[in-house]
């Protein structure tokens, strides 16, 4: 499938980092550029829940997706001065993969204190999509009124809720059916799961 536009993808320090792994190795299939931004908690979380060896100095392609890629530019969490921080630069959207419920905080009430709440404000504010993959249980008031305010400026709320419909039989076919709607919202064809009362040819 041939790529195409640019993408910029957040990973917080939620748990769920393997959502933002299988995530990421699906989108470099669509997108010829996608910009990655990190909070030093994904890094843990990564390391925790993964296994993998992996810290700020060695992130790299290779770490991520398994192989060198050329369209991967991992960026600083407070560089201001990369593309994403701008209205000019011109992209097909934002996905915050896992989103815990304090970076959603801070995106609900406008506040910009790092690149990945900038990048975020920025595709609001440009009417881009953004599409905030929160993952915590239960909910709070306060993160509940958090989406609802997130929604009403722009945002899609997309919770890490798994199907099960299609029988998945491994942990990533699991986790896939929420990389899949990802996909599906970003406007992708997508294969990793059928739609539901469609035959495949």
């Amino acid at each position: 499938m041939a790529r195409t536009g640019r993408l910029v993808v957040g990973v917080t320090g939620a748990s769920g980092g393997i959502y933002a792994i299988r995530f990421l190795r699906q989108a470099v299939h669509h997108f010829s550029q996608i910009y990655y931004i990190c909070t030093d908690q994904a890094i843990q979380v990564m390391q925790t829940e993964l296994g993998m060896d992996v810290s700020r100095e060695t992130l790299s392609a290779e770490t991520l997706l398994g192989y060198a890629w050329d369209g991967l530019e991992i960026l600083q969490p407070r560089d201001y001065f990369s593309p994403p921080a701008s209205g000019s630069f011109r992209h097909d959207g934002m996905v915050i993969i896992p989103c815990s419920m304090g970076t959603l905080g801070r995106i609900a009430q406008g506040i910009s204190d790092d690149l990945m709440t900038r990048a975020a404000d920025v595709c609001l504010k440009e009417r881009r999509p953004l599409i905030l993959v929160v993952r915590e249980t239960p909910f709070n008031l306060i993160h509940l009124r958090n989406m609802v305010q997130a929604a009403e400026a722009g945002a899609t709320i997309l919770p890490a809720n798994p199907a099960f419909y299609h029988r998945p039989q491994t942990l990533e076919e699991v986790v896939d059916t929420v990389v899949a709607r990802v996909l599906q919202h970003l406007g992708v064809e997508q294969r990793l799961t059928p739609e539901w009362g469609v035959e495949e040819t």
